[in-house]
C-alpha cells in the first residue's frame, strides 16, 4: 500500500485546492448577491451559479479531499510516517473540521438564497470569505512546518 502513498498524496492535493478554490468564491458570489433584487433575472443567475459551484464543484471536492486525505492518514499511521502524538497533526485535523463547518454555513447559506429568504449583509459574507482562508493557512503551516 505504501506505492500508493505520493498518488493519494496529489489526489488530495488537487482535491483540496478544487475545494478551497469553490470555498473561497461562493461567499464572493453571494456578496454580490445580496443586491440583486429577489426573483430578479440577475438573482436568479447568481442562483444557478451558486447551485453548479456547490454541487459540480465544492462538494465533490470536500468528499474526494477526505477520501484521499483518509487513505494517506491510515498509510501514513501504518508506515509510522505520523504518529498519535504529533500534535500538528491535532491542529490540521481540527482545522479541517472547521472548515468542513464552515462547508456547512456556506450551504446553508446557498439554500437560503435559493428560497429568497437571505438576511445577511455583504459585510457579514464578506466576513465570512475570510473563515476558508485562515483555515486553509492553519492548515498548509501545519502540514510544510511541523511545529510540534
Amino acid at each position: 500500500m505504501s506505492e500508493y502513498y505520493d498518488l493519494f498524496k496529489a489526489l488530495h492535493i488537487v482535491s483540496v485546492i478544487s475545494w478551497m478554490v469553490g470555498m473561497l468564491y461562493l461567499p464572493r458570489l453571494f456578496v454580490y448577491h445580496v443586491d440583486a433584487a429577489p426573483g430578479s433575472d440577475t438573482s436568479e443567475t447568481f442562483k444557478v451559479m451558486e447551485r453548479r459551484l456547490m454541487k459540480a464543484i465544492i462538494n465533490p471536492a470536500m468528499i474526494a479531499s477526505f477520501i484521499f486525505g483518509g487513505l494517506m492518514l491510515w498509510i501514513g499511521f501504518d508506515l509510522g510516517i505520523f504518529t498519535m502524538a504529533d500534535g500538528w497533526l491535532h491542529t490540521k485535523l481540527l482545522a479541517v473540521v472547521l472548515l468542513a463547518g464552515a462547508h456547512g454555513v456556506l450551504s446553508k447559506r446557498r439554500r437560503e438564497f435559493e428560497e429568497d429568504r437571505n438576511t445577511h449583509s455583504t459585510r457579514y459574507f464578506r466576513i465570512l470569505n475570510e473563515v476558508p482562508t485562515v483555515l486553509m493557512i492553519v492548515i498548509v503551516f501545519m502540514v510544510i512546518l511541523k511545529p510540534f
